[in-house]
C-alpha cells in the first residue's frame, strides 16, 4: 500500500469548493499558495518551492516542491491541492506544522537535579517536538542514573496536547534503590589472584566509603576498558596470547547488587630472546642496546617495550630525524617460550624548525614563551626539545595547558611548531591561620603575581599579623633580566616578633640574582643588609646577657651585611606538584662583609619524588645545616631552632632546639625555674610522606607522614634525642584556592613543652 505522502504528491485531488477532481497535466498555473501555517511565514516557504505563477503543472516539479518543504524541518504533513478561481487554476501547498513543546515537567528526580535532566533530554521548552529526540533523551537519562548507580531507574514519559500545535511533555522517573557492583569475580586467572587483578581495575567493589569515593558504580565504558586494562597486565609481564572476555554483568537474585564475571585465557609466559637491529643505523647496535630497558632473558613486558620504541624514536629524533619509524618485528619459540626482537628502523630525512607560532596568550608576551623554548626557528628538529618546552612552560604556572605539535612546513623537509597555551590567573591572594602556645592566633595574607606585566616578572606583596608577630615584605624579581638568562631581582622586609625569650625587630633589604646552567641546573648569589634590634627580653635571658655578654646573647641594635649563594639541581617532572624526580641543594652563608654580626652557615637539602602506584606518591625529603662562629659567637637568633609545619610537625615552631632553664626572680622576690631556647649550630630534619588522591575530580589530596629532626650543639647528641612525630592530613585544590589540613602527633614529646595529642595546623589561599 502507498504511503500517504506519496498519494498526496503524486495527485492533486481536493478543491476548496468540496469537489474532487483529477486533473491532468498541462494546466497552466495563475498562483502559488500555501495553507496551514501558523508559525513559518508563507513566504519563508516559498523560497524553497520552484513552482511559479505561469508555470505548467507538473507532477515531477510538484513531488520536488513538497520534498523541499518537508526538508525545513517544520511541518509533520504536506499536501498539494488544486483549486480553480475566476482567473484560472491556483496550486495550493496544504501544510500541517509540527507542534511545538511549551512545558517540560519532571517528576521523581531526587538524586539528580532538573537542571542535568534539561541538558540530558536534548531539547528545551518551545522548540520544535521530535519523538526521535525525545528518545535519545529517556535513554540519556536512564544512562545518566545508571552512571550514579541507579542501574534499574525508570523514564516514563507522557505527551499532552494542549492545543492542536502546542505539546506539554511530562517525564516520570521511579529512581529506586542505589544499585552497586558486589562482586567482580575471573574465571581462568592463575598467574594473577583476584584481588592483584581488580587493583588494575578502574572499577571497584563497593564498601562502606562507597557514597564517598563512588567505589562499586557501574559505568559501561569504564567496565570495557577495565577489560583491556587487564589485558595490558598479563602482556606487561609476558602473556603474550592472553585473551580477556568483556565483562559480563548481571543483577543478584534479590535485586540488591551487581555481580561482574570476567573470563580469561592466560596462556603460557614468554621471556625476551635475542634483541637486534637493523636499517638505517647511526650509532652502533650496542651503543642502541644500552639506551633499552628491554633485556635478554627477561619476562617480556609490552609496556617497556613500547617506551623503547620512544626512546629510539628519540635518539633520532634528536639528530634531526622527525619522522625516523621503529618497527619491533618478532620471532616467537614456542617451545622455549623465548619473544626475539629485532627493531627495524627507518630514519626518514633530516627536518628543521621553520616557524614556531604561538596562540592563546592574550596576556603573556610572545617573548615569554619563545625563551622557553629547547628548539629554534632554523635549527634542527628535536624530540627531546619539544617534549623540554613543554615541561618548561607548565613549570612556570602561568598556564593551565600548554599544547606543542607540528605542522607541515613549506617544504617536505621543514615543520612548523604550533605552541597553543591556555591561560591561569597567575595573581594570588592568600590567608592563613593557626594557633600555637608560642604565637597564640596567627593570620597571614599575600598579594603575589607570578606573571607581572604579562612579562613573566614575579612581584609579591605580603603581611603576617599575630598575637606575638607580625611580617611585612614586598619584592620584584626578573626571571630573563634584559631578555638573558640572567635572574635579577629585590626585597624590602620589616618584621617583628615575640619570641619567648625576648622580641626581635628586623628591617632588611636584598638583591639578588642567578644563572642557570642548564634546565635541570641553576645557580642563585643574593646579598643581603639588615637592621636588627633584640629588645624586651624575660628574666632569665637578661640575666645571660648581664653575666655572659652581648656578644653571646645581644640586646639592642646591630647589623648584618651578608652574601648568600646557592645551587639547585631540579629534574622533577612539574615543579608545582611534582611526582618524580629529584630536587638537591647547598647554600651557603657568609656574614661578616661589614655590619656587627658574623657568622657561616651551610644547608643542604634533598628530595625525592617516586610513584608508587598509578597517583599514590612517595617522597622524603633531608635537610641537614650548620652555622660556625667567624671571629666571634654567632648571634642566638640566627641558630637553628625546628618545629612546626615545614618542619617537624606535632611540635611547637621553634622549640626543637637546646634550652637551658635558670632560678630567676620574679617582681615579688619569689623564685622560679624558667627555661630558654638557645638554638642549635646544627640541624637535622627530614620526612617520609605518602600521598594520595581522595577525590581526583575535586582535587582532594590525602597525606600521611612521619617527621624525625633536632637541632643541637654536640654532636654525640644527634641521634640520642633526635625528636620524631607522625601523622596525617588532607590538600584540596578548593575552588577558593589551595588547602592545607595537617594533624601531627609527637612520639617522644618533651616533658612541660609538648602537646602528647598533638596539634593541628592549616592555610588556605584564593585565586584572583
Amino acid at each position: 500500500m502507498p504511503s500517504f505522502k506519496k498519494i498526496t504528491s503524486s495527485m492533486l485531488l481536493v478543491l476548496l469548493c468540496g469537489s474532487t477532481v483529477v486533473y491532468a497535466e498541462g494546466e497552466k498555473l495563475v498562483e502559488i499558495r500555501i495553507q496551514g501555517n501558523h508559525r513559518i511565514e508563507s513566504s519563508a516557504i516559498l523560497t524553497v518551492v520552484k513552482m511559479h505563477a505561469g508555470d505548467t503543472l507538473n507532477n515531477d516539479k510538484t513531488d520536488a516542491d513538497i520534498q523541499a518543504i518537508y526538508k525545513l524541518g517544520h511541518f509533520q504533513n504536506v499536501q498539494a491541492l488544486k483549486e480553480e478561481s475566476d482567473k484560472g487554476t491556483v496550486l495550493v501547498y496544504s501544510v500541517q506544522e509540527k507542534p511545538i513543546v511549551r512545558k517540560i515537567t519532571f517528576a521523581g528526580n531526587k538524586e539528580l537535579t532538573t537542571e542535568k535532566l534539561k541538558g540530558a533530554l536534548g531539547f528545551q521548552p518551545n522548540s520544535v517536538f521530535s519523538a526521535k529526540e525525545l528518545t535519545k533523551g529517556v535513554a540519556a537519562i536512564k544512562k545518566m542514573y545508571g552512571d550514579e548507580g541507579y542501574y534499574l531507574a525508570d523514564v516514563q514519559t507522557e505527551i499532552k496536547k494542549t492545543s492542536p500545535s502546542e505539546l506539554t511533555v511530562a517525564v516520570t522517573i521511579v529512581e529506586g534503590n542505589k544499585i552497586l557492583i558486589q562482586k567482580i569475580q575471573f574465571d581462568g586467572n592463575k598467574a594473577f589472584s583476584s584481588r592483584n587483578l581488580r587493583g588494575v581495575m578502574e572499577t571497584k567493589e563497593k564498601w562502606f566509603l562507597s557514597w564517598l569515593t563512588s567505589a562499586g558504580t557501574y559505568k559501561e565504558e569504564v567496565l570495557k576498558n577495565d577489560a583491556l586494562l587487564i589485558a595490558d597486565h598479563y602482556l606487561n609481564n609476558g602473556y603474550i596470547n592472553v585473551k580477556v572476555g568483556e565483562p559480563v554483568v548481571s543483577l543478584n537474585k534479590a535485586k540488591t547488587a551487581l555481580d561482574v564475571s570476567i573470563a580469561i585465557t592466560e596462556g603460557d609466559q614468554y621471556r625476551i630472546g635475542e634483541i637486534g637491529f637493523k636499517g638505517d643505523l647511526l650509532d652502533p647496535a650496542a651503543d642502541l642496546q644500552k639506551k633499552l630497558k628491554s633485556e635478554p632473558g627477561a619476562i617480556f613486558n609490552r609496556s617497556i617495550l613500547r617506551g623503547d620504541i620512544g626512546t629510539l624514536t628519540d635518539v633520532y629524533g634528536d639528530k634531526g630525524y622527525a619522522f625516523a619509524t621503529i618497527n619491533p618485528l618478532t620471532h616467537l619459540d614456542n617451545d622455549k617460550k623465548t619473544l626475539d626482537l629485532t627493531f627495524d628502523i627507518e630514519k626518514g630525512d633530516l627536518v628543521s624548525i621553520e616557524r614556531i607560532n604561538i596562540a592563546g596568550n592574550p596576556k603573556t608576551r610572545d617573548k615569554v614563551i619563545r625563551r622557553e623554548m629547547r628548539v629554534t626557528e632554523g635549527g634542527l628538529y628535536s624530540a627531546t626539545g619539544m617534549k623540554r618546552s613543554k615541561q618548561n612552560l607548565m613549570n612556570l604556572g602561568f598556564f593551565e595547558e600548554a599544547n606543542i605539535a607540528t605542522a607541515k612546513g613549506s617544504a617536505a623537509d621543514k615543520l612548523n611548531v604550533n605552541v597553543d597555551v591556555k591561560e591561569k590567573p597567575t595573581g594570588t591572594f592568600s590567608i592563613g591561620g593557626g594557633y600555637s602556645s608560642l604565637d597564640g592566633i596567627i593570620g597571614q595574607g599575600s598579594v603575589q603575581q607570578a606573571n607581572f606585566l604579562g612579562l613573566g616578572l614575579k612581584a609579591n606583596l605580603s603581611a603576617s599579623i599575630g598575637g606575638k608577630s607580625q611580617t611585612y615584605a614586598l619584592g620584584l624579581t626578573d626571571p630573563y633580566f634584559m631578555d638573558t638568562k640572567w635572574t635579577l631581582g629585590g626585597d624590602l622586609y620589616r618584621s617583628e616578633r615575640d619570641y619567648t625569650d625576648y622580641s626581635r625587630r628586623l628591617i632588611g633589604g636584598d638583591i639578588k640574582g642567578g644563572y642557570p646552567i642548564n634546565d635541570f641546573i641553576g645557580t642563585f648569589v643574593m646579598y643581603k643588609y639588615e637592621i636588627k634590634d633584640l629588645y624586651n627580653p624575660d628574666a632569665a635571658y637578661q640575666s645571660l646577657h648581664d653575666t655572659i655578654g652581648n656578644d653571646t646573647y645581644p640586646l639592642g641594635t646591630t647589623t648584618t651585611s651578608s652574601i648568600f649563594a646557592s645551587i639547585t639541581h631540579n629534574n622533577t617532572d612539574y615543579r608545582l606538584d611534582p611526582s618524580t624526580g629529584f630536587i638537591n641543594s647547598f647554600s651557603a652563608e657568609y656574614a661578616g662583609l661589614g655590619g656587627d654580626n658574623k657568622f657561616a652557615r651551610f644547608i643542604t637539602d634533598h628530595s625525592y619524588f617516586h610513584p608508587l602506584y598509578k597517583k599514590l606518591i612517595a617522597s622524603t625529603k633531608l635537610t641537614l645545616g650548620y652555622i660556625g662562629e667567624v671571629g666571634q659567637p654567632v648571634p642566638i637568633d640566627e641558630k637553628f631552632y625546628l618545629g612546626g609545619i615545614y618542619s617537624l610537625r606535632g611540635y611547637s615552631a621553634r622549640t626543637v632546639s637546646p634550652t637551658d632553664t635558670l632560678l630567676v626572680k620574679d617582681n615579688y622576690g619569689s623564685q622560679t625555674n624558667q627555661q630558654l631556647y638557645l638554638g642549635g649550630s646544627k640541624e637535622v630534619f627530614g620526612n617520609v610522606e605518602l600521598t594520595f588522591p581522595l577525590l581526583p575530580e575535586a582535587g582532594l589530596k590525602g597525606v600521611t607522614f612521619f617527621d624525625y629532626g633536632n637541632s643541637f650543639n654536640d654532636n654525640s647528641a644527634i641521634f640520642n634525642t633526635m625528636l620524631m612525630s607522625y601523622g596525617a592530613g588532607i590538600r584540596w585544590a578548593s575552588p577558593i584556592g589551595p588547602l592545607r589540613l595537617e594533624y601531627g602527633i609527637p612520639i617522644n614529646p618533651r616533658r612541660n613543652i609538648d602537646n602528647t595529642s598533638g596539634r593541628l595546623e592549616f592555610s588556605i589561599g584564593s585565586m584572583f
